[in-house]
């Protein structure tokens, strides 16, 4: 399936991520399920590989790869750990406000900064007492002269306390035309970030509150126009949320399935391996099929979007599809390792604990079967993959030339194939 999803350069790719997912962020997981709290110092290390910008065009110094290498660097690190790949994921969710509704002004100003790894973006959507219905938000921003002051309250916000840059949806008006996006730089006065709270997993990723005090921004950090904070939201949520949340779920299946695996075969019972029980092979089978079938629809669902094909229901589908079987998947491995899976020497409680955590953000499954549900019927609003397409599709052109290598972060000149993650291969 990867061969039929990825070439030469995506699996070149997936190895260096793989290679610094094991000498970078393993070693430091003991120590961010210890504190619970933000690694800091872990972010910055990742962004700076230049992932962040892997939507990103070569133009404003991204990798212009598109999101099936958005999709297996996310996964890779996911595999590794779910709070670094939660990490990266909100980063590139937050990159897609701007991709797609950012004036060329704050493209040239912020892009090349996310794809060189010195700002990490953020988009900040839900509220206390709207959480996913997105038009119920109260939180505003009110025009005064050349500037607008915003006030209100956003929860769950991924890489809040890590983020640069926040992509903030608030009221300018009435109705669903009365939403409008803002980029809030972090030093801002009258922004601030509430207190990190513990959570059951994902630790060492923050996704806290952000609070807005008569927080004065210039009229030139509006995204797009008045009245697109609503397009904002969905869109990015839809072609980004569901993808990358797809992702983090199957990285946490793909060590589900490393970590149950290597566990049968060390633990002895009736003298042989735990693995030639013929109850722990179904069980292992079982997990297998759901992560082969959960990949299938993860990638194919991207390979739509970098075609600029009409893909909401394969995204909503994959995102789904993924959620679900890694849940299913880590109670089958908990099941095997019965009492050991109970004590935090063995990883599978962790995975069991983050892979809870990406069941509501861009969607639970139940809205997901209720979206799923209206296109069968015919009741679909419309498609944000075929709304965005021509930003969407990847040119085969630009990633084809190999005497073309993109880019640096940075712009440094070293040889493509030493600096750059997707460079073309010799």
């Amino acid at each position: 399936m990867h061969r039929y999803f990825t070439d030469q350069r995506h699996e070149a790719l997936r190895h260096r991520v793989r290679d610094f997912a094991e000498q970078e962020i393993r070693p430091r997981i003991a120590e961010m399920e210890a504190s619970r709290t933000v690694c800091h110092g872990l972010s910055r290390r990742i962004a700076q590989q230049g992932w962040i910008g892997a939507t990103v065009h070569r133009a404003y110094g991204g990798m212009g790869a598109g999101h099936v290498a958005k999709t297996l660097v996310i996964e890779e690190i996911s595999r590794v750990s779910a709070a670094m790949g939660a990490m990266v994921q909100a980063s590139q969710l937050g990159v897609a406000k701007i991709v797609h509704f950012g004036s060329e002004e704050q493209k040239k100003t912020w892009l090349p900064a996310i794809a060189a790894g010195e700002c990490l973006p953020t988009i900040a959507v839900t509220e206390p007492e709207s959480g996913g219905h997105v038009l119920g938000m109260t939180s505003t921003a009110v025009r005064d002269g050349d500037d607008y002051v915003l006030n209100g309250h956003k929860i769950y916000v991924g890489n809040s306390h890590v983020g640069d840059l926040h992509g903030v949806v608030v009221r300018t008006g009435e109705g669903p035309k009365g939403l409008s996006a803002f980029l809030v730089e972090s030093d801002r006065p009258g922004f601030r970030v509430g207190e990190q709270r513990p959570a059951m997993g994902l630790h060492g990723f923050s996704f806290g509150e952000l609070f807005f005090d008569n927080c004065r921004v210039p009229a030139a950090n509006l995204l797009g126009k008045e009245g697109d904070g609503l397009s904002v939201a969905y869109s990015s949520s839809v072609l980004y949320g569901r993808p990358n949340l797809t992702a983090v779920s199957l990285g946490i299946h793909q060590a589900v399935l490393d970590e149950t695996t290597r566990f049968c075969a060390e633990r002895q019972r009736y003298g042989k391996p735990l693995a030639d029980l013929g109850n722990i092979k179904l069980k292992l089978g079982r997990i297998q099929s759901r992560l082969l079938l959960a990949r299938l629809s993860a990638y194919h669902a991207v390979h739509l979007l970098d075609q600029g094909m009409p893909c909401d229901a394969e995204l909503m589908n994959a995102k789904l599809v993924n959620v679900e079987s890694a849940l299913e998947s880590a109670r089958d491995a908990m099941d095997i390792h019965a009492a050991c899976g109970l004590f935090t020497d063995r990883p599978v409680e962790r995975f069991l604990r983050d892979a809870h955590h990406i069941f509501a953000p861009a969607g639970t499954s139940d809205v997901q079967l209720l979206r799923l549900g209206e296109l069968a019927l015919g009741q679909a609003k419309g498609e944000w993959s075929s709304r965005l397409a021509d930003l969407l599709r990847l040119d085969p052109a630009e990633r084809a030339d190999p005497d073309a290598p993109a880019p640096l972060p940075g712009q440094r000149t070293e040889p493509a194939e030493e600096c750059h993650a997707f460079a073309p291969l010799k």
